[in-house]
Order: C-alpha cells, then sequence, then structure tokens
C-alpha cells in the first residue's frame, strides 16, 4: 500500500526562493530509491510560510531504507559540503514529517 510522507518546513517568505533552488539542485536524487513512487515540493500561495515536500512510497520499509541509506545523507548535503566547504545557512527555520497513507480517492 501507498504511503506518503509529507515534510513541512516553515520558510521565512524572502527564503522560498532559495528552497525552490537548493530543491532544484539535487533533483532526481531519490528517484532511483526502491519503493519510491514520486515527489512534489509544494509552494504555498496564500498566506501561509510553511512549503511541502510530498513523497509517495511503496510502504513504510521503502522509505525507512532510503532514510537509512548513504544515498539519503548525500542527498541532504548542498553542493558546498560535498565539495568540502562550509555548509549554506539553513533556509527554514522549522520542520516536521508527517505520515499518511491513501485511504480513498479517484485515478484520473
Amino acid at each position: 500500500m501507498t504511503v506518503i510522507r509529507i515534510n513541512a518546513i516553515t520558510v521565512p517568505k524572502d527564503s522560498g526562493d532559495e528552497l525552490a533552488h537548493r530543491f532544484a539542485a539535487r533533483a532526481g536524487a531519490v528517484d532511483g530509491a526502491d519503493g519510491f513512487e514520486g515527489f512534489e515540493l509544494l509552494k504555498p500561495t496564500d498566506d501561509r510560510d510553511q512549503w511541502l515536500v510530498v513523497t509517495r512510497w511503496r510502504d513504510d520499509a521503502a522509505f525507512q531504507a532510503w532514510v537509512d541509506s548513504p544515498a539519503f545523507a548525500h542527498g541532504h548535503r548542498s553542493q558546498a559540503e560535498r565539495s568540502g566547504d562550509e555548509a549554506p545557512k539553513p533556509v527554514s527555520t522549522h520542520s516536521e514529517v508527517w505520515s499518511y497513507e491513501v485511504a480513498g480517492g479517484s485515478t484520473p
């Protein structure tokens, strides 16, 4: 059964473009993970300051295997860090992971 993991990231209004840039720089990094089904980065279109990183996984075990993998650690390091330089200042002020499973819906 597909499981959903949402990373709700609180981002100051003037830092959203930088968050999007950082995600674009590592686009596709999770695509080859076993059990990975999809990813979206959702930008708020109202007054909210939470961006949502939505990922879909075959099951909990697939998600946890990715989190425990070297690829996860590598993908969450900045390009500067991968080059041996200092990490850039964080863009977010808070984040939390929400867990869901599909309980219903429709297919196109």
